[in-house]
């Protein structure tokens, strides 16, 4: 969080704390009491939907520091986060721990990553991108052919449980993944002021020069594969936890797209970005315009074809992604900073 005018900071770790002042905390603090209560009034529907947006925003946040920091194009996250899914559902399936089961699924993730990141050393841009789709269907095509994993016929999986407890509910799921996913914000946010996020935004720059400066391309590239990749294997655990079933049909190359709009919707290179991206797309795209577009025009236009509503939402989600990248490509992150900036100026404006 940036300073407010008259702040100061005096000792070096004042400078790096992220929650510096009171009026920060008090916000914090209480953004935090207004989450953690939203079980208590919130619909088994609406949990539904925020448990998405909590799975979705790990994931993001993974995404935004493989591409956002490191600037390594990656259009295949959806494969890898199938990896985490997969991985956390055979080993509980077989007795093992739900956290051992998670961290296992991140780690298994991210050496995965790794491996198809080798191609970052040669190549880059959109012929990293290439390589990255043809990561996602290699693992969608091994995932559907291994025994192991059912197939093309799926397999069950157990509901997640620690310390004796089973998070059955969608509210005891919300707990859990929004604990995550704020120890995943809370990381990514630290990420980014360390030497690792500064060797990271200078090969995003220009790797040539932070290869002169004495950044090591190799080492930097793959760690930052497997942070992201581990992030996609920790969101795919959660959400073969909260599926109860995984399909190689569910992890679909069109979702991998949707990522990478939700982390250049949100903002690029931000800790901020994820959060309102994936926000802003998964009310639009799964509760907005289903809920309350489609049921609007089946009653006002009477006299409209049999499935035409139903087809109007993904064209108006479509249209609207593109209007905002005309009016805000800089991300919604840049649209609050300047918000804020403008609100601390008000007073001495002329």
């Amino acid at each position: 969080m940036s300073l407010p005018c008259g702040i100061r900071n005096y000792y070096y770790a004042q400078d790096m704390a992220i929650v510096r002042t009171g009026t920060q905390w008090t916000l914090l603090l209480g953004f935090l009491v207004f989450l953690f209560t939203l079980p208590l009034y919130m619909s088994g529907y609406w949990m539904g939907v925020f448990n998405s947006i909590g799975i979705t925003l790990i994931a993001a946040l993974g995404l935004n520091i493989l591409v956002g920091y490191c600037g390594q194009l990656s259009i295949g996250h959806v494969g890898f986060i199938a990896v985490g899914a997969y991985t956390s559902a055979i080993l509980t399936s077989n007795g093992v721990p739900f956290i051992v089961a998670l961290i296992a699924a991140g780690l298994v993730s991210g050496l995965i990553g790794v491996i198809f990141g080798l191609p970052s050393i040669r190549v880059k841009g959109f012929y990293l991108a290439i390589t990255t789709i043809a990561a996602q269907f290699i693992i969608i095509w091994v995932i559907s052919h291994w025994q192991i994993t059912g197939g093309f016929n799926g397999i069950s999986v157990p509901y997640a449980s620690l310390f004796g407890f089973s998070f059955r509910s969608r509210a005891s799921q919300f707990f859990l993944i929004m604990i995550i996913a704020v120890m995943g914000v809370f990381f990514a946010k630290n990420i980014a002021r360390t030497k690792l996020g500064r060797a990271f935004i200078a090969i995003r720059d220009n790797d040539l020069a932070a290869e002169v400066m004495g950044v090591n391309l190799l080492y930097y590239k793959l760690l930052a594969f497997f942070i992201g990749c581990f992030f996609a294997g920790i969101a795919g655990s959660l959400m073969a936890h909260t599926n109860y079933s995984l399909f190689p049909e569910q992890f679909n190359f069109s979702d991998s797209i949707l990522y990478i709009g939700i982390i250049i919707i949100g903002g690029l290179g931000t800790t901020l970005g994820p959060i309102l991206g994936v926000i802003f797309i998964i009310l639009l795209k799964n509760a907005l315009l289903p809920n309350y577009l489609v049921p609007f025009l089946e009653h006002t236009f009477t006299g409209l074809p049999a499935g035409f509503t139903s087809g109007v939402a993904p064209m108006v989600f479509g249209l609207i992604l593109v209007l905002f990248l005309v009016i805000e490509p800089r991300g919604l992150a840049h649209r609050w900073a300047l918000f804020k900036a403008g609100y601390r100026l008000w007073p001495f404006s002329y």
